[in-house]
């Protein structure tokens, strides 16, 4: 009977020392919020009273905390970033400069006959990158204002004078490239006769040949105006009008 009592109590004691670890575990979840898992664990610890589960509910408690550790993470708002620091305002007056020099050398070459019969293809709005460029232009022309507009619309004024440039220089290359190739083959030769012309009725040293010359270089540009192969641009032919009347003698 003695000896029973003996083992009896032996096995206890070997309980509690198995549970002391335990409870201080199960405690810890406790106090983190683990309620469930702590329940679960005490009952199978009553019950079984085994090692193995101590390692077990050591592995439970565990993975719980991380994921509730993950979850409350994940309810926690975004860090903001800091805030971009604001574009400055473009520069009004010098936009305002870009866009005039832009203007000037745009109405420069319009009003250049032989450049035109160089470069026909940067008056063809049907070439593509010509209408992109008059399109862009009509976009910043629209946009400037003789007095200092808001911070947008100065923004807005930049943006377009910027792509205006940009289409402006990619419409010269391209016309660059075309030079006579959109021109039929038989009214290449008019063109040429008329550039012939215009040069020397530029270079010329003697008057008579250079009235002589603009004479017959309109000659040759109304050949191509009526057949509908290029068309001088009025500021063009104004120009053309007012150098021949110039080579005129005074009356």
């Amino acid at each position: 009977m003695g000896k029973a009592r003996y083992h009896h109590y032996h096995r206890r004691s070997r309980a509690r020392r198995h549970v002391g670890p335990l409870l201080v575990l199960l405690c810890a979840a406790v106090l983190a919020g683990a309620g469930v898992v702590t329940v679960a664990l005490f009952a199978l610890v009553a019950v079984l009273g085994q090692v193995l589960l101590v390692g077990a509910g050591s592995v439970v408690v565990v993975r719980h905390l991380q994921r509730r550790r993950r979850a409350m993470g994940a309810g926690q708002p975004a860090a903001v970033p800091p805030a971009a620091r604001a574009a400055p305002i473009p520069d009004w007056r010098a936009t305002r400069a870009r866009f005039a020099q832009l203007r000037g050398e745009y109405g420069q070459f319009e009003c250049d006959p032989l450049a035109i019969l160089r470069l026909p293809a940067l008056t063809d709005v049907t070439v593509a990158s010509t209408g992109r460029f008059v399109d862009a232009f009509a976009e910043a022309q629209a946009l400037d204002t003789d007095t200092e507009p808001p911070a947008a619309h100065c923004a807005r004024f930049a943006t377009a004078v910027d792509q205006a440039w940009r289409a402006w220089r990619a419409a010269r290359d391209a016309a660059e490239r075309i030079r006579l190739a959109g021109i039929p083959a038989q009214e290449r030769a008019t063109v040429a006769r008329a550039i012939k012309l215009l040069t020397v009725a530029r270079d010329s040293d003697h008057d008579a040949e250079r009235t002589a010359a603009y004479a017959k270089a309109r000659a040759e540009l109304a050949k191509l105006d009526r057949s509908g192969t290029l068309r001088l641009p009025p500021t063009a032919a104004a120009a053309l009008d007012a150098a021949a009347r110039s080579q005129l003698p005074a009356g």
